[in-house]
């Protein structure tokens, strides 16, 4: 048996092919890798493929043992820091399983190099997603995941070509794009960069009624800026607010949307462990795999 295990950003996500189970970030911190006793017996898991924040200091997919610092260059950056993936992170690596941590791309990853303008481009459980839609689509597609932030992500022949992630362009309910306002905040030292960036979604900044209609808008926009480098990519939308934004994604786009639930990015992380400890393959993604 083969685990995915998805570090959300207000949930960690647990999948195996069949079941699948998810904790608060909070909840977390009391996690012991027999809990994961819920999905399988404990002795019938295989492989485990783990994501851990940004997952920037690694840019292959790399066996947990060969992994300093949790896979990450500082935990401090954007984002919520509650303890929940790192206990996570640890209880994997002190299991004994074998186990892979998953990069996220930036500007050491093998993504077009125009995309590494910006230092960080997604974080690892995207990747998860990814793979888990390329399995349904095929080797040409685009993924938006949507929820507390917007990541979109552009597959070209099987390989991640870039991504836009959730600072940069579309917002989600809780994170976005640092702005005019956000700025002058900053210099005011009424915020941090990063309380600036967790005061940039939607919910505090668009009436209820508009915050779908927003994140659809911009959403889109992502996903027809990936289709000036593949005009041929399906286009697939995953995450929380999937269901919701699918439709209007679509009719902004003129064409079929694909929607994925929450549990896409463990599933597909799931589907990495087994290819990587069951058939041996040495490259996900146009990403090198190193155990």
């Amino acid at each position: 048996m083969y685990i995915g295990i998805d570090h959300g950003t207000t949930a960690i996500r647990f999948a195996t092919g069949e079941k699948h189970f998810k904790i608060s970030r909070t909840d977390a911190v009391s996690f012991e890798y027999r809990d994961l006793g819920c999905l399988c017996d404990i002795d019938k898991i295989e492989g485990i493929a783990v994501c851990y924040s940004m997952g920037d200091s690694i840019s292959d997919i790399t066996g947990i043992d060969k992994v300093e610092n949790r896979g990450v260059v500082t935990r401090d950056g954007a984002g919520e820091h509650i303890g929940g993936g790192t206990k996570v992170y640890d209880e994997v690596k002190r299991s004994g399983i074998p186990a892979i941590v998953i990069p996220g791309i930036h500007r050491t990853s093998p993504t077009d190099p125009r995309f590494k303008v910006y230092s960080h481009q997604t974080s690892p459980e995207k990747l998860g997603i990814a793979y888990e839609v390329s399995k349904k689509l095929g080797d040409d597609i685009i993924v938006c995941d949507a929820s507390s932030n917007t990541v979109t992500l552009l597959i070209s022949g099987g390989k991640i070509t870039g991504a836009f992630d959730a600072c940069i362009f579309a917002p989600g309910n809780v994170h976005g794009a640092i702005d005019v306002d956000g700025i002058r905040k900053i210099d005011e030292g009424v915020w941090s960069a990063n309380e600036a960036f967790m005061h940039a979604g939607v919910r505090e900044n668009v009436p209820s009624e508009m915050q779908n209609k927003t994140v659809a808008m911009f959403a889109a926009m992502e996903c027809a800026s990936m289709r000036l480098l593949n005009k041929n990519a399906k286009i697939a939308v995953a995450g929380s607010l999937a269901p919701a934004i699918s439709d209007e994604i679509s009719s902004l786009l003129g064409t079929k949307v694909y929607v994925y639930d929450e549990w896409c990015a463990a599933k597909g992380l799931s589907s990495i462990a087994e290819d990587v400890f069951e058939k041996g393959k040495r490259n996900i993604l146009g990403l090198k795999v190193s155990v």
